[in-house]
Formats: structure tokens, C-alpha cells, sequence
């Protein structure tokens, strides 16, 4: 199975003295994470992406090595038929972040409140999901995939708990629950080690596109072929996840008016804002408790280095995530005084690649507030200097909780109106249902 292929034995590991608050040594440290067991270390994802795709880890070699990936095109299938279908349990991968076990790691992933930096784990759930994909689509008889599998969208992000403990093993579970013609849906779980046992970290979906070796049309994956009432189910939510999809695309507020109960929602929050002393639809008055939406804004700009590219010479997916959850993170913290909690992530939506060299804007924004909770969503758009034109390349949403009730975000304009409503719906979709 192409997991196994390319499994790799972790490093001796280091003791680990206890911290206050946080696991012990024998709690935190997991035993199948022990010396000499086979396991993908999470530090070797991309190491592995880099051997499937023949690309190199000299950004000097690496645009000759992409240019190369063109012979591959003829490669690629006709059509899905020629494919064989494959089974969820082919594309199955257990990956192992050792924070307990291995404490050199814990550096790249501590927070300065001793806590774990959730912008890392995006960055390895974005990996191991491409890795998933090509693991469902790996071809035995080629030497290098002639396929560019890309991240389209993070659908869902689920917390089952707020706090990550940064000196307990983490392993990351997941496989490929659904797929259509182009493109795959992977699920993966995130379980942390502690009192002896893996305790439900979160779940997330992503959807993966797969296009041609020069990432410019898309490309045929292999059929998934069920097996078991489980698995069944796994691809009926698959489906299910489609179709919301759709449904939510055609309902977008850039597309269709808002619902009838929404604008009443606006006309609420307009009326509530009019001065009643002048009675004129011009004289706005903040409520009591409240922010105007315009100064519950945070900017950041980001120059795009080799560094932080992916295996096709773009911008890596995850460091695009960590950047917009981090200043997102922050926006939340100083919109409600005091450290939020993440509850979900969802509908992030890669809608253009970040070329290297590009000047990334980020611009994060508290569109809705609920008792408790903070909804932020942070847009990603590349800048370029020179014909000073601006294109939207990502869109970001948060969903955070504080220990404290916060102050209402007020909208004044339509505009912002809408950013309203949307926040509301994105809230609706994560917390409410719950």
C-alpha cells in the first residue's frame, strides 16, 4: 500500500520533565511512538510530496525540475473509466507529530502562552491532505505522479477541544472519504496522547483538485469504490458535502439578495443605530456595548519568498492558512480584550495560486459577534506594485469563543451590511447547530 511504501523510524526520543498544567513525561509521551517503530513522521510529508512529483528542495534546481514534470502530460488518463477504482483504506495514512516524544520539535510549534500554534497544524493538515490524494491515486507501474493536486477548499475544521497541549504526542489520522471526476475529498482526525490514551484533538475536510503536471487544466482521479455500510456512509456525507456546497454558492449574497428574515435583521440593526434626538436616516449613534464594523479591522502584508513555496513553485496552501488564522487570532484578541478559543474553521476557498515573489495583503475583520463568540473573516489578495492592480486570492473564516461576552459589531454600511449576514450565516453553519 503506498503508505507503507513510504513510512520512515523516528529519531531516538529525549525525557521530557513535567510542566505545570501540562502533561508528564509518561503521560504525554505514546508508546507506539516508541524507537524502531515504523511510522510517517509528520517533519517527512513533504519530503515525501517532493519524491512522488520529482520536485527538488533547491529552489536553484527546482523550475528546472518543474519544467521537466511536462513530459509527464501524456501520462495522464483519457478519461475516470481508464482508472481503476480504488478503496478508502488504500489512501489511509497515519502520520505522528512526537511533541511529547521528541522535544526539539516543540520549538516550531510553541506559542508564546506555552500552549500549541494552531497556524502549524494547518500547514500539516494542508500536507497530509495532498499527500492523502496522491496516495488514492498512486500508480505503481510510474516513477513520479504526472498529477498537480492542489487544495480548492478547506470545507470544515471542527474543534473537539480548545487546548493543544505542546508536550504531548499528536497523531493525525485520515483518507479520502469521497471523490468526483477531478477531485477528492479527504477527512482527517487529530488525536492528542494524554492520561493513556488518544483523546479527539478535531475533524477536518478538505477538497483537493487535481490538474495536469503544469497545474494549468484538470485531470482525471481514480474512482473510490465503497466498502462496507461505513464506508457507504462516509461517501453518502461526501455527497451530502457537494450539494451543500452548490446550494450555498448559488445562495451567496454576491449573487442573490439576502432572505426576508435577513433583511429585517438589517433593518433592525439600521433603525437601532438612528439618532433619535434628530430623527434623520444621516444621524448614526453607536449603541451601548458595540463597535462599528469598520474599527474592528487588522491588516498584514506578507512578501513571498522560495521558502514557503510548495511542491509547484506556487505559495504552500498551508503557510497562506497560518498567516490568515494568525491575524485573525489577533484581530479576535483585540476586538474582545482577552485570548480567544477557536471553534471551527470553514469554507476557505483557494480561488487563485500565490506566484513567488508576490506582495500578499491580508485583511481580517470582525463581521459578527454573538454573545461569546467572534466570527472574523480575513481576505488574501495578491498586490502587484508595478500596475497597482489587486486580485482576491483566498478567503478566510474563523470562528472564535472568548471567556467573556464581547461587544456587538455594527454594520452602517450596505456593504457591510452584507459582510454581517454572511458572518451570521458562517456562524449559524459552525456554532449554532451545536
Amino acid at each position: 500500500m503506498f503508505s507503507k511504501r513510504f513510512m520512515s523510524c523516528l529519531r531516538p526520543s529525549a525525557s521530557l520533565a513535567s510542566r505545570r498544567f501540562l502533561c508528564s513525561a509518561v503521560k504525554g509521551r505514546a508508546p507506539d511512538m516508541a524507537e524502531g517503530n515504523p511510522l510517517l513522521h509528520v517533519s517527512n510529508v513533504r519530503n515525501r510530496l517532493r519524491e512522488i512529483v520529482g520536485a527538488s528542495t533547491n529552489w536553484s534546481d527546482h523550475q528546472q525540475a518543474m519544467s521537466e514534470r511536462v513530459s509527464l502530460s501524456s501520462m495522464l488518463a483519457r478519461s475516470q473509466s481508464e482508472l481503476p477504482a480504488k478503496s478508502m483504506k488504500e489512501s489511509f495514512l497515519e502520520v505522528h507529530l512526537p511533541l511529547g516524544s521528541e522535544p526539539q520539535l516543540r520549538e516550531k510549534y510553541l506559542t508564546f502562552h506555552n500552549t500549541v500554534r494552531f497556524g502549524r497544524i494547518l500547514e500539516d493538515l494542508d500536507s497530509l491532505a495532498v499527500l492523502i490524494s496522491y496516495s488514492h491515486t498512486y500508480n505503481p507501474a510510474l516513477k513520479r505522479s504526472p498529477l498537480s493536486i492542489v487544495t480548492a477548499l478547506v470545507d470544515k475544521i471542527d474543534m473537539r477541544q480548545q487546548v493543544i497541549y505542546p508536550d504531548c504526542d499528536i497523531k493525525f489520522t485520515g483518507h479520502v472519504t469521497w471523490v468526483g471526476n477531478t477531485s477528492i475529498e479527504a477527512k482527517m482526525h487529530m488525536t492528542q496522547y494524554r492520561n493513556g490514551a488518544y483523546c479527539p484533538v478535531l475533524d477536518a475536510t478538505f477538497v483537493m483538485v487535481a490538474r495536469d503536471p503544469e497545474n494549468k487544466r484538470a485531470a482525471f482521479v481514480n474512482p473510490l469504490s465503497p466498502e462496507g455500510p461505513e464506508e457507504e456512509e462516509l461517501y453518502r456525507q461526501g455527497e451530502a458535502n457537494k450539494s451543500r456546497r452548490v446550494e450555498l454558492s448559488t445562495a451567496s449574497l454576491l449573487k442573490v439578495a439576502p432572505t426576508a428574515e435577513e433583511r429585517k435583521i438589517v433593518h433592525g440593526l439600521f433603525l437601532n443605530t438612528l439618532d433619535t434626538k434628530t430623527v434623520s436616516f444621516r444621524s448614526r449613534v453607536l449603541p451601548p456595548d458595540s463597535v462599528w464594523m469598520e474599527d474592528s479591522k487588522l491588516k498584514g502584508l506578507e512578501i513571498c519568498h522560495p521558502q514557503e513555496r510548495n511542491i509547484f513553485n506556487r505559495i504552500f496552501g498551508g503557510f497562506l492558512m497560518r498567516k490568515a488564522y494568525e491575524l485573525g487570532w489577533a484581530n479576535a484578541c483585540s476586538f474582545g480584550g482577552c485570548r480567544p478559543s477557536l471553534v471551527a474553521v470553514d469554507d476557505i476557498l483557494f480561488q487563485k495560486p500565490v506566484e513567488i515573489g508576490s506582495l500578499l495583503l491580508l485583511s481580517s475583520q470582525v463581521c459578527y459577534t454573538e454573545g461569546k463568540h467572534i466570527q472574523v473573516r480575513v481576505h488574501s489578495e495578491v498586490f502587484d506594485p508595478l500596475t497597482r492592480q489587486h486580485n482576491t486570492t483566498n478567503v478566510f473564516h474563523f470562528t472564535f469563543v472568548s471567556d467573556r461576552d464581547v461587544p456587538n459589531v455594527v454594520p452602517q454600511t450596505y456593504g457591510e451590511s452584507m459582510l454581517y449576514l454572511d458572518g451570521k450565516r458562517h456562524f449559524n453553519q459552525t456554532v449554532a447547530p451545536n
